[in-house]
């Protein structure tokens, strides 16, 4: 706990085009990890465009590390198939967060992220100011697949306390 930065919230919005791994269709989910955290969506069924709309909250001690998304097919009578992966880079957005932009304008935008090889984006990543947080909207193109993104954005919660950034 002495080491805690802060939390992280991951939204994880909505997959697009994502792999076939059933007859039709796939049962979908996302595991995130960082460290030795490991965070769950629920399962959608029978959908290669899911929407989870759902809040991971993992717990930053160490900002160096990747965060890892992995896609797999829920399988009933064997194990889930990869649909899958991709990573992203914490540190610029923990760099826009450390900028404390009080009193900025809604909506505007302290820096963007381009997609390269080094990164798993699908298009540019702006991080913006937006109702009094810093707040970032990633598409990731997920890699060791033959298609697929997965739409998430990212919220930076101060913990009381803790050592922060």
């Amino acid at each position: 706990m002495e080491n805690l930065l802060g939390l992280l919230r991951i939204h994880v919005k909505k997959g697009v085009n994502l792999a076939v791994r059933d007859v039709t269709s796939s049962d979908p989910y996302v595991v995130i990890r960082m460290g030795k955290q490991k965070l769950k969506t629920h399962v959608v069924k029978k959908n290669i465009n899911p929407e989870w709309n759902e809040d991971l909250t993992l717990s930053i001690s160490d900002p160096i590390l990747p965060v890892k998304l992995e896609v797999y097919d829920k399988d009933t009578f064997s194990l889930d198939d990869k649909m899958g992966d991709a990573e992203f880079d914490i540190r610029p957005f923990l760099e826009a967060v450390k900028m404390h932009s009080v009193g900025v304008p809604n909506g505007t935008i302290i820096t963007k992220i381009q997609p390269n090889r080094q990164n798993c984006l699908a298009e540019e990543s702006c991080i913006v100011w937006s109702n009094g947080k810093v707040v970032q909207d990633i598409f990731l193109r997920l890699q060791n697949v033959e298609r697929g993104e997965v739409e998430l954005q990212l919220e930076w919660i101060t913990i009381p306390g803790s050592k922060g950034l």
